[in-house]
């Protein structure tokens, strides 16, 4: 069997590791090891990514919480009627996305629940692209991220339409990426657990892929720290990379980023929070995660982003020095991680991204969603600390 010596040596010579060999980085307890996973993560993004660590300034905009699934690990869904539910309007979301305009937002991203009530003045397919107008029409060069692959396949299936219908059909109305959320983990025995309703792997795998045939780039994400093994989570990471070489083979945009979640359960189902044991993330073990995910994807997914939300910013700028690029997003409203119970926030402040990047020494710069640099006058200079 390999060291970890041997296996970290191959990904600094820029050799794809096993999943495997993955594993083996994943089960290391000796603090030795675990930091020279560390420092070869780390090495890693300054030779994938720089040492330019990268923000957004956007807004989240959940536009229902009542949904007709059930999942696991889900504090924020409700069903119509229950206290707490609530279904936004065109006028309230609009509202809510001139104030992100004004506010310096270059970007949307929207998803919600399930709502079969969707339907009720025409197709589910009508009511989607209706709120992707209401945006577009009046800000046409907000770039809006929006609608996961579940909520593809649930209009799909509503509408008797093909997944690349739908897709096409968001595209053309002005989506401009896909959230690579409902991933959870992409393995078919922890998703009968945490989300028995949701779309199986081979699904949302089918529907990223034809988001990227189509023209469509999407981000990655994995929720961890919950119910999954380490060959589960290297499994995760190899699908996604598959998926990524295939785009890239394609000469398609792909996948962005990719994105580490941390499961909170403090707020969760409580079946789900007795099984796992705890109510926050383990800082240690999303580190140790995160610093695998850039060893393993990083010739093909060059950026990488830790939660706030979930880690709170003290743990999302520790993230930084074990593989992570980027920083995230403003966020501004923020529901369905902080009803879980998350102790992050809901909204960070530009200047405390900032503040977190400038207190390693790394220079800060603004990115649009796609991770093209928005420059002030001066440049990224007039971000690097003083």
């Amino acid at each position: 069997m390999q060291t970890v010596d041997q296996i970290l040596d191959r990904a600094l010579a820029g050799k794809d590791l096993s999943e495997a060999e993955g594993v083996v980085l994943l089960r290391q307890t000796d603090a030795g090891a675990i930091a020279a996973i560390r420092e070869t993560s780390d090495r890693l993004r300054h030779k994938q990514s720089g040492d330019i660590v990268t923000y957004v300034i956007n807004r989240n905009i959940n536009f229902t919480n009542i949904c007709e699934q059930h999942c696991s690990f889900c504090a924020f869904r409700r069903d119509e009627g229950d206290e707490g539910s609530y279904w936004l309007t065109e006028a309230t979301i609009l509202e809510k996305t001139t104030d992100a305009v004004q506010r310096g937002a270059t970007e949307i991203c929207m998803q919600g629940g399930l709502h079969p009530g969707a339907k009720l003045n025409g197709t589910s397919l009508d009511y989607y692209v209706r709120l992707v107008r209401t945006i577009k029409d009046a800000f046409p060069h907000l770039h809006l991220h929006a609608f996961s692959p579940q909520e593809v396949q649930f209009i799909a299936r509503e509408d008797e339409l093909s997944y690349a219908e739908v897709i096409a059909a968001f595209r053309d109305a002005g989506v401009g990426s896909m959230p690579g959320t409902a991933a959870e983990v992409l393995d078919d025995e922890v998703r009968r657990v945490l989300c028995p309703e949701k779309i199986n792997t081979a699904v949302w795998l089918e529907i990223v892929e034809t988001a990227h045939r189509l023209g469509m780039p999407t981000t990655s994400t994995m929720l961890s720290g919950h119910i999954e093994t380490p060959e589960q989570q290297m499994r995760h990471f190899e699908l996604l990379r598959s998926l990524q070489q295939k785009a890239v083979e394609r000469g398609d945009r792909g996948i962005s980023e990719f994105i580490l979640l941390p499961f909170v359960g403090q707020e969760a189902p409580k079946p789900l929070r007795r099984r796992v044991g705890r109510d926050q993330p383990v800082l240690s073990d999303s580190l140790l995660l995160t610093a695998v995910a850039r060893i393993f994807l990083g010739n093909w997914i060059a950026n990488h982003q830790p939660s706030w939300v979930k880690l709170g910013l003290a743990g999302a700028t520790e993230a930084l020095t074990w593989g992570c690029n980027d920083i995230g997003g403003t966020l501004m409203e923020e529901h369905i991680t902080t009803m879980a119970g998350a102790q992050g926030g809901t909204c960070m402040e530009v200047a405390d991204l900032k503040a977190a990047i400038h207190s390693l020494n790394r220079p800060a710069q603004q990115r649009d969603t796609l991770y093209q640099y928005l420059t002030s006058q001066k440049g990224v200079e007039s971000e690097v600390p003083v």
